[in-house]
């Protein structure tokens, strides 16, 4: 008997909305919608930046070792201001660091157009700029990324990391091909003018955040302050595999400085640029499928299995002899990366407490910025001394065996359920209170009371 039409057309439905972004953060939020949109324009305006700045200095000198320059520029500024930006977070009014980094980087995008209309654009500044640069996202990166669990509420928030990520992808595939062709056919001043008007645009919305003050005990940024969130990181050992784990992860199977080797290797120079985007489109395509990660509460399975899927890819990247299996290797090693990156977010926003949100930021940026320049560094070595194509395949193969090591040795992380953990429970409790206070229906019951089911 065949199975009736509007039947059928109800089971579609609901795989498709089991399937597709979980949209509830954004009727939830307000600032969440803000934010969202403020951080896809700008994407696109840094984008245009980040194409531009290395193709002017190339210009300027014909130097591959001066646009490698660039990364070192970078590499300090990131580290120390990340850090200081953590403990500043915690301090200061996030809404307030927001506006104010992002004010600065407009005025650096200003200085890049003023340079680039220059009869003859000086070098200089693009390195003070790149450096400038790294230090403001430094600084409003932790800002940024704690504000989440106070603007969305604490059972949205794994589908809120989704969207972020999905923002991320969509940004990180189209803001590079149009930077592109900008350049290309319009120059270095015309990107630089996008990339001011973005961040003017940034600046608006972030005008219209909700203020997000620090706790009435809230200390001044110090060097003890930003201990003391070190320390309870490493207390923590669900976090600090997230940490550790990433860190492995980057270091050992993030090979993109390799590509352009990998693809004369495989001859076939004309798929750099897909190489470049393989990962994204990977992550883009989970992105889009990730509804049903709303409904996981086992946070850590993420975190390991995708990193595990993410060496795995890059070992096959590195073991396949053809590029067509090389790029869809590299699909599957951005799908691992995204489903990790999922699970540490959603980690990082349950468990936090709110008190120390930009100390634990500040460390997070770190966890995410310093692997991959280091991993940059490990992939160039590895192709002078064995050969590319073996730099990629042994580094996703140690990638695979210091993430089953790290699980091993901090077992606590397979084992997180955000309904049960210790942390998850308090954060999740203080959340409901700070929410039952602001609309004044009183603190809620204690989990175990009369009414209120235990957790």
């Amino acid at each position: 008997m065949n199975v009736p039409r509007p039947r059928r057309a109800s089971r579609t439905r609901r795989i498709l909305r089991a399937a597709l972004p979980d949209l509830a953060p954004w009727h939830a939020s307000a600032d969440f919608r803000l934010l969202w949109g403020q951080g896809l324009i700008t994407f696109f305006g840094s984008f245009m930046a980040l194409i531009a700045l290395p193709l002017q200095i190339k210009e300027l000198t014909g130097s591959p070792l001066a646009v490698g320059a660039m990364g070192a520029v970078e590499l300090v500024p990131m580290v120390v201001f990340g850090l200081y930006g953590g403990a500043l977070a915690d301090a200061e009014d996030r809404r307030k660091v927001i506006l104010a980094t992002e004010a600065g980087l407009g005025v650096l995008a200003v200085i890049l157009l003023v340079n680039a209309l220059l009869p003859d654009p000086l070098l200089w500044p693009l390195y003070v700029v790149a450096g400038g640069v790294s230090a403001l996202a430094g600084l409003q990166r932790p800002a940024l990324d704690s504000l989440l669990a106070r603007i969305v509420p604490h059972e949205h928030l794994p589908a809120a990391a989704a969207l972020n990520a999905l923002r991320w992808q969509v940004g990180a595939i189209a803001g590079p091909a149009l930077a592109g062709l900008v350049v290309a056919y319009a120059g270095h001043a015309t990107a630089y003018a996008v990339t001011v008007v973005t961040f003017a645009v940034s600046v608006v919305l972030c005008l219209r955040l909700t203020p997000a003050p620090p706790a009435r005990d809230a200390v001044k940024p110090s060097l003890r302050g930003i201990a003391q969130g070190a320390a309870y990181a490493w207390s923590r050992p669900v976090l600090l595999g997230t940490y550790a784990i990433d860190m492995a992860a980057m270091f050992f199977a993030f090979p993109n400085a390799v590509f352009p080797f990998l693809a004369d290797d495989l001859d076939a120079p004309w798929s750099l640029g897909l190489m470049y985007a393989a990962g994204s489109v990977g992550s883009l395509v989970l992105g889009l499928t990730s509804g049903w990660t709303s409904r996981v509460r086992r946070h850590g399975l993420f975190v390991v299995f995708g990193a595990a899927a993410w060496g795995l890819a890059i070992a096959g990247a590195g073991l396949f002899g053809s590029v067509w299996p090389v790029l869809v290797c590299l699909g599957v090693a951005g799908a691992g990366d995204m489903l990790s990156g999922l699970g540490r977010s959603a980690i990082w926003n349950q468990t936090i407490p709110e008190e120390l949100r930009g100390r634990l930021a500040g460390i997070e940026v770190l966890s995410y910025s310093v692997g991959p320049q280091l991993g940059q560094v490990r992939a160039g070595a590895m192709a002078g001394w064995t050969g590319t194509r073996s730099a990629v395949w042994t580094g996703g193969v140690a990638c695979v065996a210091s993430v089953a090591l790290l699980t091993a040795t901090l077992p606590k992380l397979l084992r997180y359920d955000s309904a049960t953990d210790e942390d998850a429970v308090r954060r999740r409790d203080a959340a409901a209170t700070a929410t039952a206070v602001t609309t004044g229906t009183g603190a809620p019951d204690a989990p175990g009371a009369p009414g209120v089911p235990a957790v």
